[in-house]
């Protein structure tokens, strides 16, 4: 068995290949480009918004007050006369990108965190090179790839834009992979 501090420095390497990848991804290549659509008639749509005062926060509309009012003939007409949808508002103001790098890289620590956690069980010290990348892509693709499908699933986000984040994943996973395999202690 491994120590999770003995492996610090592939968790914090992993995190830094991800970053970069993830930089590639999304700043040098098309990959995303067209993933959202602008609303038609968006001006009056975000004056509306702003004039019932919409503060930040997870909406579903139609919304339901309850699991019993979700089967009333008011609510499945208003589902079927549409649209239907979930909408996220953040606050006001630009988007702030360092900040969101910054929990970008911090979550990719927690999940490297993870990821040692269980090469630690799993792994003795010198293991071999394929045995840590299989095991660690293994639990990388599912800490970055597999998280994305319930996005789909649970809030209608079109199932080609959650393929791309899963391809995104599992290049994730594959960069975890290679930290882990490359610094990963000696018997």
């Amino acid at each position: 068995m491994v120590h999770l501090l003995d492996l610090w420095l592939p968790i914090a390497l992993s995190a830094v290949f991800v970053f970069v990848v993830s930089s590639v991804i999304h700043m040098c290549l098309p990959v995303h480009k067209g993933d959202f659509k602008k609303l038609p008639g968006e001006e009056s749509i975000l004056e509306a918004m702003r004039a019932q005062g919409v503060q930040p926060g997870e909406y579903m509309f139609p919304c339901a007050a309850s699991m019993k009012d979700m089967c009333s003939p008011e609510m499945v007409e208003k589902l079927n006369r549409g649209p239907v949808g979930y909408l996220s508002v953040t606050r006001n103001g630009p988007f702030s990108m360092g900040k969101s790098l910054l929990q970008w890289f911090l979550f990719s620590l927690l999940v490297g965190v993870f990821v040692a956690y269980i090469a630690s069980i799993g792994l003795a010290r010198g293991a071999a090179t394929m045995e840590v990348f299989r095991l660690v892509a293994s639990a990388g693709i599912l800490g970055y790839a597999v998280t994305q499908v319930p996005n789909s699933i649970w809030k209608g986000l079109s199932w080609k834009i959650t393929a791309k984040f899963i391809f995104d994943g599992i290049l994730y996973g594959l960069a975890t992979a290679a930290a882990f395999a490359w610094l990963w202690p000696a018997a």
